[in-house]
């Protein structure tokens, strides 16, 4: 591995790229086609759910990509390294961790079914929900007209997160949390602690809050001390980077207000990220080559965003032929990895011999 081009290495110069497939998305051919994608456009890491048949197919992804790597390289992309694997757990109810359900037979003949054009991830039809592909956002549910649609959730465990770790099937691991949780966070994270010292990343998800710095604080005491880099994820408008531009604002405030709170550890953007994020937060200053200090935004977090860039190749190749690998359409494919670098490389382009030697 080029330590230049480390995901750790990305992590402290500012230039950090992470791939969220979602903590409830299991659509298996999807999350190796977008492993594999985003593998060669240059992520850090690709977040997927805690589940050994999606970590199969992330990891699948990933090494296909390294696979492919010099072929990239020599078609004029820049040389990668392999992405960090990360997985999800929460220690209690959270939007990440649900999917929608709801008795098809109760739909009237004559619904204009808005659920079904509303649902990002097209995990709709007439059947009902398609499970492996719903991954939470929630939109669907204020638009039924019968409000039909509800909601199941999980709780992901230290229990199912251990294996994984003392197996080394990944290599980071995130928790979502909620300001005043101070009580099930210490009990989640005394039962996830033999493990942590196996990992290179640990990532802490909060939505904003009142109280939410004293909160992070309060994390912060009961993790430390931590034998892997930290990363706080500021979740602005959870899974709803590609209904607007206008979500990144939420992103960034909230990415402000938790940078400004100097905690140890690294800021990290999600929730309502999209193609304005990284512009905007340089136009503000947010973003700056560096090795340190940690006084700006440390790197980006995409979800739904990178997801629907991706998913007209993934839907063309899919009614083509049910059964084929994306790779089996070079044209399409190729296209698909110039449109996820076209959202990482914002991020990366500031690197420079400059910014490396000073």
């Amino acid at each position: 591995m080029n330590d230049l081009l480390s995901p750790l290495a990305s992590l402290k110069r500012g230039q950090w790229f992470k791939l969220i497939c979602g903590a409830s998305f299991q659509d298996l051919p999807a999350i190796r086609h977008l492993s594999l994608i985003y593998t060669l456009a240059g992520a850090d890491c690709i977040d997927v759910a805690a589940d050994p048949a999606v970590i199969n197919a992330g990891t699948e992804g990933i090494n296909l990509g390294m696979k492919w790597a010099k072929i990239a390289e020599n078609k004029g992309y820049p040389q990668i390294n392999k992405p960090l694997l990360m997985v999800s757990l929460n220690d209690g109810q959270d939007p990440h961790f649900r999917k929608a359900y709801f008795n098809q037979t109760l739909c009237p003949a004559d619904c204009l079914r808005p659920c079904e054009w509303i649902c990002p991830a097209q995990a709709i039809d007439a059947s009902g929900i398609i499970e492996q592909r719903c991954y939470g956002c929630g939109r669907c549910l204020p638009i039924c007209p019968l409000n039909l649609i509800e909601t199941r959730s999980q709780i992901i465990t230290p229990k199912t997160i251990l294996p994984l770790i003392q197996n080394n099937c990944i290599d980071a691991v995130e928790i979502h949390t909620q300001v005043g949780r101070e009580k099930q966070f210490k009990q989640l994270w005394q039962q996830l602690y033999p493990g942590v010292k196996q990992l290179k990343l640990l990532a802490i998800s909060c939505p904003d809050g009142e109280g939410l710095i004293n909160y992070l604080q309060t994390l912060y005491q009961i993790i430390s001390p931590l034998p892997c880099e930290l990363i706080w994820q500021t979740d602005g408008r959870p899974m709803s980077g590609d209904i607007g531009k206008g979500t990144t604002h939420a992103a960034i405030r909230l990415g402000k207000k938790v940078l400004n709170a100097d905690l140890p550890g690294w800021v990290q953007l999600a929730g309502g990220t999209n193609h304005h994020t990284v512009p905007k937060l340089k136009e503000l200053g947010l973003l700056q080559p560096r090795l340190s200090p940690r006084s700006t935004i440390a790197g980006v977090a995409y979800g739904s965003y990178a997801r629907t860039l991706i998913s007209p190749f993934l839907e063309t190749i899919e009614a083509q032929a049910l059964s084929s690998h994306v790779t089996d359409f070079p044209e399409l494919f190729w296209q698909a990895v110039d449109t996820a670098h076209s959202l990482v490389s914002p991020i990366k382009e500031r690197l420079t011999i400059d910014s490396v030697i000073n």
